[in-house]
């Protein structure tokens, strides 16, 4: 981002040249990620005294903006580009205060060629002539949060209050998808954590590279492509940027070293909505996947990693690391354990949703620390501050935040075990030398619901590699997994794959890699092949080579660290 001048306006209905007074400016260094940009007053201002300062800049290289050539996108015709500002990138689209800790309105002129539409994260927009699009956010909004999306996009509506925004050629599928539930959601999330500020919530689906499932852009989440299943089967994604609406984006972290008070407080509603709305043996079953993650990820870094906190130190300055680096699944998972080890406090499930809503209603449209939040838990709870729950050995708050490793406390899940237990009967069975095919033939997997069968192939992927054979098998026997169409199902079939260097599927994990970009499926499978055998590894180089283009900048950079490649700084 290159700042061409900056000037101080005069006051609204002020005397003075129009074009400002110019003001000296200088880029500081602050942070391997940012530079800090200086700008001299001409006399130091009063408390409380408005400002009018306006900076001529340049932007577009950076990392927050994402530019697409027409092959990048699904329709293939037409370029696309998109901002995608978490954790610290929006300082490449804008200059701004970019910390979780300020909050503010905004509002912006889009001028886009002809046959492209404009959309923001914003409470209202309007398009005028000469395609210029003009939009306004009136709730004060943490920088990462403003968000621009520009291509051939179209709309659909899906509710009173959303609509589906998609290339022309996703959205039906996009309408058949969502059409009528996004309302429920909403309706549910409002009944539980209080009233939804934003106006609208509209959904844009991106093209394939987008390197995330959603961000919460407010009245606009952009969600991957990959959630267009087909059976509705992935809607839990689209609850959980629905509960950033509360959680994240209505109260928000102050810091990114405490990055849990989004996401953990985040998972908790997406869990409680999902139980409202399908019952709590489906969603202990989906937080039981969310478990496996976790261990996963805690067995790859080892449990006493300091990233395996829910209190990261993020020290700023040039040696200080780079928050977008820190994205893991503790701030999630651990997270969602703590706020759940909360209710377990309280003892009594409408009490701490009432909880809840007090929580966000006292820090609405601000931005907090863990201190903040748990000091009003406590207060909310005097009974428990008087037992001195905050520090019970073994569960103490402190710990919770800044020991690493395995939560202290786990929610009990086993409401998912009537959906589990015929899973981990069945993953069994295919781990057996001999397999009992008579017996295997009698489960009849045909109306499991896809946390079902994510769940039984995350079992057989802790159990291979299996015996010799019994892969070969398992593929034929259910073309519904080894054939699906659903990412979740995709990427777990890769996952078997490559554990039991199955070469004659490999072409099933290129393809799945070639048809999106999503980090949280990609890097997986890349350390799978790169963990594998010298054919699983020219796979990787031979996938990397062709895809590398329509990845995203950091997913680019995360695998070159995974295949050992130098990293452009």
């Amino acid at each position: 981002l290159a700042v061409r001048r900056a000037a101080l306006l005069p006051p609204p209905g002020a005397p003075g040249d129009p074009a400002g007074q110019p003001l000296p400016v200088e880029s500081r260094p602050f942070a391997s990620y940012g530079s800090a940009l200086h700008v001299a007053l001409p006399q130091p201002p009063r408390a409380g005294q408005l400002l009018t300062l306006e900076i001529d800049y340049e932007a577009g290289e950076g990392p927050g903006v994402c530019w697409l050539a027409p092959e990048q996108t699904a329709g293939k015709q037409k370029p696309y580009m998109y901002t995608q500002g978490q954790a610290v990138l929006n300082r490449s689209f804008f200059p701004g205060f970019d910390t979780p800790s300020v909050k503010c309105t905004y509002s912006a002129t889009v001028k886009v060629p002809e046959g492209f539409t404009a959309v923001m994260s914003a409470t209202s927009w309007e398009k005028q002539k000469d395609n210029t699009f003009v939009f306004k956010m009136s709730q004060p909004i943490p920088s990462y949060l403003i968000a621009l999306a520009v291509g051939d996009i179209v709309s659909a509506d899906v509710g009173p209050r959303s609509r589906v925004w998609a290339e022309p050629c996703l959205i039906e599928a996009a309408k058949k998808e969502y059409d009528g539930v996004i309302e429920e959601f909403l309706a549910v999330g409002e009944k539980l954590f209080g009233p939804y500020v934003w106006g609208r919530y509209d959904i844009l689906f991106m093209p394939p590279s987008f390197p995330f499932g959603g961000m919460e852009n407010p009245c606009l989440t952009f969600a991957t492509p990959c959630l267009l299943a087909g059976d509705r089967s992935l809607v839990d994604v689209i609850i959980h940027e629905i509960s950033h609406s509360w959680f994240g984006n209505l109260v928000t972290n102050a810091t990114w070293g405490e990055f849990w008070l989004n996401e953990g407080f985040t998972m908790y509603a997406q869990r409680r909505i999902s139980t409202e709305v399908y019952g709590s043996a489906y969603t202990c079953l989906e937080a039981a996947t969310g478990r496996a993650l976790l261990r996963q990820h805690m067995d790859n870094t080892g449990e006493d990693h300091p990233l395996n906190k829910l209190r990261v130190v993020i020290e700023p300055g040039l040696w200080g690391v780079n928050p977008d680096d820190t994205y893991n699944e503790t701030p999630y998972e651990k997270g969602y354990c703590f706020v759940s080890y909360l209710a377990h406090l309280v003892g009594d499930q409408s009490k701490f949703d009432a909880f809840l809503q007090a929580y966000v209603n006292r820090f609405k449209f601000q931005s907090i620390t863990a201190d903040d939040t748990l000091g009003f838990f406590l207060e909310y709870f005097p009974e428990l501050k008087e037992k001195g729950v905050d520090s019970i050995p073994g569960f103490e708050f402190d710990r919770w935040l800044n020991t690493p490793g395995w939560p202290p406390y786990l929610p009990d899940l086993s409401p998912g075990e009537q959906l589990m237990k015929p899973a981990d009967e069945l993953a069994e069975l295919w781990a057996a030398d001999d397999l009992n095919t008579e017996v295997i033939e009698a489960v009849d997997i045909t109306a499991w619901r896809t946390y079902q069968l994510v769940y039984f192939l995350d079992q057989v992927l802790q159990k291979s590699p299996l015996p010799e054979g019994n892969v070969e098998r398992l593929s034929k026997m259910y073309p519904k997994i080894s054939k699906a169409q659903n990412a979740e199902l995709r990427l777990r079939w890769c996952q078997i794959v490559l554990k039991n260097n199955l070469e004659a599927e490999y072409h099933k994990v290129k393809d799945f890699l070639h048809s999106q970009g999503k980090q949280k499926y990609t890097l997986p499978l890349y350390r799978a092949m790169w963990g594998g055998s010298e054919s699983a590894r020219a796979l990787a180089m031979e996938t990397f080579s062709a895809t590398a283009p329509q990845l995203h900048v950091n997913v680019q950079n995360y695998v070159k660290k995974i295949l050992g490649l130098e990293v452009a700084e």
